[in-house]
């Protein structure tokens, strides 16, 4: 069974690695002329190695780190140092709350250092207020702010959503980003009394080891050795080739279904099957003649962009080295920055490399703030640094800093998002031999994108019936 994989992020490097276990012949088409998505290591001050995309990935689902041990990087496996961020509010700098549920408490109390006295007496008042029907979805912001009042979003909820959608709460589908949540909102009338639900059972079900988990040297390091691993196992990956057109040659009647993959530079390669690993609006122009319902709906998907400007200090410049792994920054308050990592707080290796650097990276950007990355390079980051002062009393000057742009970067959930996949999800299974992934439908995160396109690998394997594997 020949597959070819459209796509070299880590969605698609994923569905090869699984492919290739399964006994299948795999080539992977890149339209980029590197490897890996928003995954990517670099370094600054020309000799810290850094990530200048994802950096870490939640260790308790496990697909992203089983992709990792698969591809050589379990000894390269390390938790963060520490763990203790804070959120930059009303111009302090207040300790992450414990016990809460993407910023929604079990217990108000838990909030008492981050929000008013009259937002923490608004929590309370959940328990009182008749139950509030979440119907098929309901914004994440919206439901919260109901039940809660705005402050918990606005303090809270934003900017904890805002680090990993770059996301409007307000418009986000709690049912698709926090499917927990919105299960605790469908079974109980109060929130806190389903927040409180959820903290019981992890609990009771509590797994062992970090929440977070990185790679030595960057998580950019993980696409490159998937890659390195397919190749071993007789992979074609081929970079800066970018699919033109998909189409379907012969049926059930006529002969087996065929597929064949015209690219830019007008070659055409035909295969068993295909598994498009793009972000969605590629993805829909591929699929417009073949599946023109799926087109339909991903074209529709918006995308977030973003901006990461990664610093390099000396320690001796410093007045005072920062402590935590960094800080959170509600968007009520107008600030440029959202957040700031404290790198080489956060991560030992990073630390390791060269003690006498301080490394920090800060991200701007969110939905609906595309002026923010109209600026150049060079003021994006002293915009960072009038911010990092205004936190945290920074007054030195970095010895060198990367701007890393990550231009529709982030998919978009709102209301909706969950029927909108299901209804891709319908129409593409209609059409054999063909198999869809990527962080446009279940999920943004390492983990999910990897058991994305595992699972749509183990779908293209038992298409090809009882001898597929």
């Amino acid at each position: 069974m020949h597959v070819i994989v459209i796509g070299g992020g880590i969605s698609g490097l994923a569905a090869a690695q699984r492919l290739l276990t399964g006994g299948a012949e795999v080539t992977l088409l890149e339209g980029s002329s590197r490897l890996g998505g928003k995954l990517l290591a670099g370094d600054v001050a020309g000799s810290a190695a850094v990530d200048l995309g994802a950096e870490s990935m939640l260790a308790r689902r496990p697909e992203g780190v089983d992709l990792a041990r698969a591809a050589g990087l379990g000894d390269a496996l390390q938790p963060p140092t520490t763990a203790s961020a804070s959120i930059w509010s009303r111009g302090e700098l207040c300790p992450m709350p414990k016990g809460h549920v993407m910023g929604v408490p079990g217990d108000p109390a838990a909030l008492g250092s981050l929000l008013s006295p009259e937002g923490v007496e608004r929590i309370g008042q959940d328990e009182e207020l008749p139950r509030t029907e979440v119907g098929e979805d309901v914004t994440v912001g919206g439901y919260v702010a109901g039940r809660l009042g705005r402050e918990v979003v606005d303090r809270l909820v934003e900017p904890l959503l805002g680090g990993v959608y770059a996301g409007d709460a307000y418009r986000i589908s709690m049912r698709s980003a926090v499917p927990q949540l919105f299960e605790a909102a469908a079974g109980e009338r109060s929130l806190l009394a389903g927040v409180r639900g959820i903290q019981e059972r992890a609990a009771r079900n509590a797994a062992t080891g970090p929440v977070f988990m990185g790679i030595e040297g960057g998580i950019g390091r993980l696409p490159l050795a998937v890659a390195d691993a397919c190749r071993a196992a007789g992979a074609d990956i081929r970079t800066g080739v970018t699919a033109r057109s998909l189409t379907r040659a012969g049926d059930a009647a006529g002969g087996p279904v065929r597929w064949r993959v015209a690219t830019q530079s007008g070659s055409v390669l035909s295969a068993d099957a295909v598994v498009v690993a793009l972000p969605a609006p590629q993805a829909a122009r591929l699929l417009a003649d073949e599946v023109p319902a799926a087109a339909e709906e991903l074209s529709a998907i918006e995308y977030a962009s973003m901006a990461l400007i990664t610093m390099a200090f000396r320690r001796a410049d410093l007045e005072s080295v920062p402590v935590g792994s960094g800080f959170l920054v509600p968007p009520v308050d107008g600030r440029t920055i959202k957040a700031a990592t404290f790198s080489s707080n956060k991560w030992g290796w990073v630390d390791a490399q060269n003690p006498e650097l301080f490394v920090l990276r800060t991200s701007v950007g969110r939905y609906g703030e595309e002026r923010q990355l109209e600026r150049e390079d060079g003021e994006l980051t002293e915009v960072s640094l009038r911010d990092l002062h205004a936190a945290i009393g920074l007054t030195a000057r970095p010895v060198d800093s990367v701007v890393t742009r990550w231009n529709g970067g982030l998919p978009q959930y709102p209301l909706g998002h969950t029927a909108r996949v299901g209804r891709i999800r319908a129409a593409v299974a209609g059409v054999p031999g063909l198999e869809l992934c990527g962080a446009a439908y279940e999920g943004v995160g390492i983990p999910a994108c990897a058991g994305g396109g595992r699972l749509a690998a183990e779908a293209t394997l038992a298409s090809a019936g009882p001898g597929g594997e």
